[in-house]
This record gives structure tokens, sequence and C-alpha cells, in this order.
């Protein structure tokens, strides 16, 4: 068996430990294995090319320390290795043309994207081939390019057939012509670049994804590319890294189908206590599989537990490879928030009544409405949101740079209005009314209140009372908000709140929103201090929508009361 499948086959049957999302890119494996070269699945697995890289790579030699040694890869590494250069499609091209690797610190991943280079740049028989050390600063494009020139200066016989050119971050495959170049976006444009291989380093630091787009962009015409992305977890659950890391997990489990995407993720399990070092193996395939290499990280296990804090996020995101936000006023749960995603739609709520919040924008900026549809399920008091956005024409490609943001795509997908034309760079708020009657007159619903933002609202009053159901005016203090903020938060917690999974905006705004607090202890959402651009205008919505919803679950008849209450004790 090459040592590929064998790595795979160990996962599954439990021989070597590990996490879930591991345990599903090894069943792929299998799985594909399986059923190669039949019809809908035009790829067969060579194991020969399999085990030629992977007996290439232990041909190398590590010369960093004291001595200089022969490489041994281990099974992990043969696992990912052999996957990337054994799968093919029925052209003979390698099967994968971008993978994402994850796991924590100091577990080779580096070094992984390093003995690909070599190999694809010296031996991969593409001629005149452009490849790419590609990350946000210069010193990060360097790790992986320095990787590849110490395997090259390591090994006389290798260095006679690359030139390595430290002054320019330049590598020169002398037999193929191919070029291997140090690219950051603090030194360069990355546009316009056709990469056989390209790595990606450290994807977690990435603010969008523009130098994913920029290198993808430059293979379509390529019949086979790698563009290999390697990371760590992160600390922003709005990035374009997490983005990845959720698809990713997809894939490997089956969610999505992406034939020319390759997974491995290595992260503990929901439910693995942090502190037993058994556990760490899955998140370090490395470091875990040593005596030296548990020691360590027990030690800072212990650190971490003790000193908590930024010490035990750090300790959390870099040795656990656990993805954590950096905030510690986060208004929500994220897993509970992202669990309360369901596949309902408006469609299910058809004649049901409800209550609007609506959060208006200064002008230019996003404006926000929200319907609030309460409803029973399975002997639970539940409450469905639904969310649209609207912002004004001149300002979308704005507030796509600034806020980092992707409205254009939310415009797509029918979850913002663009209002007016390309000059426009105010809100028409004639777009709300005509957006809520467009659905009273489709669905049937019954509005039984509008919740507003006073400010900016002047002017729109007297076109929300067209919708002919009470307005109330919601104060914007910790004071007024603090029961539905606090009651909203404890329906994620329980799982009884619920949106539409494909409502990203909605998603994106949740994970944005903070707390904030008066001197009384009552609570508010906000934005992160300094980070104007993360927009919580969905939130501000919903709760408005809830204030309505709550006062009425809560508005009590005391005379009715006080009668059964009579009645009960036989006193009337």
């Amino acid at each position: 068996m090459d040592r590929c499948t064998e790595y795979a086959r160990a996962v599954v049957d439990g021989t070597i430990l590990a996490g879930i999302d591991q345990k599903n890119a090894c069943k792929r494996h299998l799985s594909d294995l399986e059923r190669q070269n039949t019809e809908g699945f035009a790829y067969y697995f060579d194991a020969d090319k399999a085990n030629k890289i992977i007996d290439f790579a232990e041909m190398l030699q590590i010369a960093e320390g004291m001595t200089v040694e022969n490489l041994h890869l281990m099974p992990f590494q043969c696992f990912i290795l052999g996957s990337l250069f054994g799968w093919y499609n029925d052209k003979g091209f390698r099967k994968y043309r971008i993978s994402y690797i994850e796991m924590a610190r100091q577990n080779g991943k580096s070094f992984i994207n390093g003995v690909e280079a070599t190999y694809i740049g010296g031996f991969g028989g593409y001629k005149y081939g452009q490849m790419y050390c590609c990350a946000t600063k210069h010193a990060q494009s360097m790790i992986v390019w320095k990787e590849i020139a110490k395997f090259i200066n390591s090994d006389s016989d290798l260095a006679e057939l690359f030139g390595v050119k430290e002054y320019n971050s330049l590598i020169k495959c002398l037999d193929t012509n191919c070029t291997i170049e140090a690219l950051s976006r603090d030194r360069q444009t990355l546009d316009g670049f056709r990469a056989i291989w390209a790595s990606l380093d450290e994807v977690h630091q990435h603010k969008d994804n523009s130098i994913y787009k920029s290198i993808v962009n430059g293979t379509g015409s390529l019949d086979e590319t790698l563009i290999s992305m390697i990371t760590t977890a992160g600390f922003d659950l709005n990035s374009f890294c997490y983005e990845m890391h959720e698809y990713a997990q997809n894939v490997a489990s089956g969610i999505v189908k992406d034939e020319t995407f390759f997974s491995c993720v290595f992260s503990l399990d929901k439910d693995d206590d942090y502190y037993d070092s058994n556990n760490y193996i899955k998140s370090n395939p490395r470091l875990g599989a040593t005596d030296k290499g548990i020691e360590t990280l027990e030690d800072d296990a212990k650190r971490a537990k003790e000193m908590g804090g930024f010490e035990l996020r750090d300790f959390l995101t870099k040795r656990l490879n656990v993805w954590v936000q950096k905030s510690d006023n986060q208004y929500i749960d994220v897993e509970a928030f992202r669990g309360c995603g369901s596949n309902r739609t408006l469609e299910d709520f058809r004649g049901q009544p409800c209550y609007v919040g609506l959060d208006l924008s200064s002008g230019g900026d996003l404006t926000t409405l929200n319907l609030e549809f309460p409803f029973t399920y399975a002997g639970r008091q539940k409450y469905y949101f639904y969310s649209h956005s609207f912002m004004p024409r001149a300002r979308l490609q704005e507030h796509i740079q600034t806020d980092i943001a992707p409205y254009d795509i939310w415009e797509r997908d029918g979850l913002i209005t663009v209002t007016g034309g390309l000059m426009d760079f105010k809100n028409d708020y004639k777009y709300i009314v005509k957006h809520l009657k467009d659905l009273q007159e489709e669905y049937g619903f019954e509005y039984l209140g509008v919740g507003y933002d006073p400010h900016n609202a002047d002017g729109f009053l007297a076109d929300l009372e067209e919708l002919g159901c009470p307005l109330t005016m919601i104060t914007q203090s910790a004071r007024f908000l603090n029961d539905a903020t606090v009651d909203l938060q404890l329906l994620i917690k329980n799982g009884d709140m619920e949106y539409n999974k494909g409502s990203e905006l909605f998603v994106w705004s949740f994970i944005n929103a903070k707390i904030v607090s008066n001197s009384f202890g009552e609570i508010k959402v906000d934005k992160e201090p300094n980070a104007k651009n993360r927009r919580i205008d969905p939130v501000d919505a919903a709760i408005d929508s809830h204030i309505l919803s709550i006062k009425q679950d809560t508005d009590i008849d005391i005379d009715g009361e006080m009668q059964k209450y009579l009645e009960r004790m036989g006193w009337n």
C-alpha cells in the first residue's frame, strides 16, 4: 500500500488519532479510490506518482541546526504530498488545482510547500513556468522561499540545477527555466501573474481575498496548476480565511462538491478538552507525535490556563488551531448563532403576523429592515428573522473597499437593494416602504407594528404610516434597548432564534456586534472601537423589532389576571 493511502486508512480506522475534519479528508480519499475511473468521476489515483514525490522529498537534506540530515516524512506529510501529486484527471493532468492546509504552528506547513515548489520547478516537466511565494508582507513571503533555498543550498547536486539569487528573492530552475519568486502585497502588484504553482502563506493575515483572486485568476488557461494555501487559525470570523476554512470543511465532509479543491484541516473536535494533551495530535500532527513536542504543548497549556486572557486565546488559536473571536465583548456566541441558521424562508410564514424593525442610516450608509415572526415549533416559542438592507448606488464601490465586504455579491444574492443611480449618494427611504408593501402583497403579512430608530426618521414617518400599523420610536440608549438585547442574546444561545442560513450579510453584522454598557450595567450593541467599517445595522434593526415582540409578549392585563386569581382561590 502506498504511504498516502496507508495514512488515510490509519486515520479512518482510529490507529492514528485525528479530528473530524481530517477524518473526513481521509474518508474522501478512500471513497474516491473506490469510484475512480467511473461514470461521473473521471479521476484516478497513480500510486507510483504519489510515491515519486515522497521519494523525492526523502532525498532532500535539512541543514538547519548543527548537522545536515536526510529528510524523513511523517505519515501526514505523505498523505498531503501523495494526494496532491497522485490524483489525476482523464487528460493526465493533476486533479487538484487549489489546496487549503490548516494546522497549528510549528508543524511544518512552510516545509511542505518548499518540497512542492522544489519538485515542480526542477522536475515537474513544465518549461518557463512562473512560481510564486505570496504573502501580505515581504518577510512572510520569504519564509517558504527560504525553505526552498535551504533545500537547494544543502545539496551540492541540487545546487547545480538551481540558481539562488537572494538579493532579489529569485530562484532560477536551470533545466526547466522556471522561476520561483517571493511576492508580497506591500511591495508589488500581484495582478497578471500566470502561476503554475503559488504558495499563499498565513492566509489568516490576509485582510481580504485580493491576493488569492489575483493569483487564481491568472491560472484559468493552464492545464495544471497548484495554488497552495497554508495557515494557522486566526481571530477574525468575518475574514476571507475563515470563509475558506468553512469551505474546506464542507468539501472534506461532502457537503460541497469541488473535485479540484484539496482540504486538509487539522483541528480539535467540538467537545475536546483543551488541556488534555492526548488531543493535541489532532491539531499538531508533527509536534503531537513526539514526547518532546507534547511536553512543550503541555507547558504552554499550563501557562495559558493560569494566565488566561490574551495568553489563553493565543494558545487556543496558535497552538491548538482553534478559531477564536478576538474581542472579549462579543455580543453573540458565534457557533451558537451559526447554528440558528435554517432552511426556512418567508414562504414558511405566508399570511402570518410580524413585527418590523428599522435602522435608518445617516444617508449614504447601510439601512436595514427586519421582520420578526413569532412562531411555535415542537412546543417551543421561537422567532424567525428576515433581514434586508439598502445602500445608494454611488456609495457601493466605496463601501466594498472600506468595509472589506462583498456588497456587490450580496446585491446579486438579493440580500441588499442598491438604490438610485450612479450619482445618488443618499438612500431613498421610499425603497424601504415599497419593499415592505411588496412583501405584504406577495405573502399576505400582517404588520403588527414598526419600531424605528428616530435618527433621520422625521421625513420618513408619513411614508411609514401608509403601512397602517402602530409606529414606535425606539430610543437608542442602553436603558431602553437592554431587555431586548439580552433576550435576543439568550434566544440565540437556546437555539430559539432562526434566520435563513443564506443571509450572509445578517451573519456578518452579528459577528461584528460588540457589547457596551452604561453605569447601571444595562447593555446595547455597538461596533468595535476603531472598526467603524464593521457595520451592525442589521443587528440594530433586529433588536428594534424584538422590542415590539417582547413588549407584546410581556404586556399583562393586571385586572384580568387578578380576577383569575380570585376565582381560583374561590373568593369571587
